[in-house]
């Protein structure tokens, strides 16, 4: 018996959550506004760890509460690939952006 791989169906997106997720369930995903996911282009990986390579930038989000991220990939049924907490969370008006910038976004294996 071998093993195969999968690969995740490029591009990665980044969602935003109003309600962070576990391992078993996804998060609260935002909606409304302009809001949608976001690709994600990452850096190349240094000791196990890589980061976002350019700007995150969410335009006219709708108000709420932001608590953390979500990478998905782009298959026809998108799979949730990591999930994490924002360092603090993020209190927008509807209108307002939200921006991580390069390399804030960082990902790691241990």
């Amino acid at each position: 018996m071998g093993t195969s791989t999968t690969a995740p169906t490029l591009p990665l997106k980044v969602a935003l959550v109003t309600a962070n997720g576990t391992d078993a369930a996804a998060g609260t995903e935002a909606t409304g506004g302009s809001y949608a996911r976001k690709n994600l282009s990452v850096a190349a990986a240094s000791s196990g760890a890589t980061s976002n390579s350019a700007d995150l930038v969410w335009t006219g989000m709708p108000a709420g509460t932001f608590v953390g991220v979500e990478v998905w990939d782009s298959a026809g049924t998108p799979v949730r690939l990591w999930y994490g907490a924002l360092a603090a969370s993020r209190t927008l008006l509807a209108g307002d952006e939200l921006r991580i910038t390069a390399g804030q976004l960082t990902f790691s294996l241990s």
